[in-house]
């Protein structure tokens, strides 16, 4: 699927430079800049950035290991004007 028209990039080409990202440094914190610039793309219009937060979010290994996930799902709760129980 593609991710960001304008620069050509796919979700397999975002979760290979997450996955080179955090072979070469497994602490670092990994940044939208920082996968356009893995990339060799710079970021046009950013209409691409929803998804492509959401795309980096989806990658197994986007979290810096030892950072604890909250393992329960956000749920929205009706009456709250959109947010999200923790």
């Amino acid at each position: 699927m593609i991710v960001c028209h304008c620069a050509g990039i796919s979700d397999a080409d975002l979760r290979a430079a997450v996955d080179w990202m955090r072979a070469a440094d497994p602490d670092t914190v990994i940044t939208p800049g920082k996968v356009y610039r893995a990339l060799g793309k710079r970021a046009e219009c950013g209409g691409c950035m929803p998804l492509l937060l959401d795309t980096l979010r989806r990658c197994d290994t986007f979290g810096v290991p030892g950072t604890p996930v909250d393992p329960r799902p956000q749920v929205p709760v009706f009456g709250t004007h959109g947010r999200t129980t923790p």
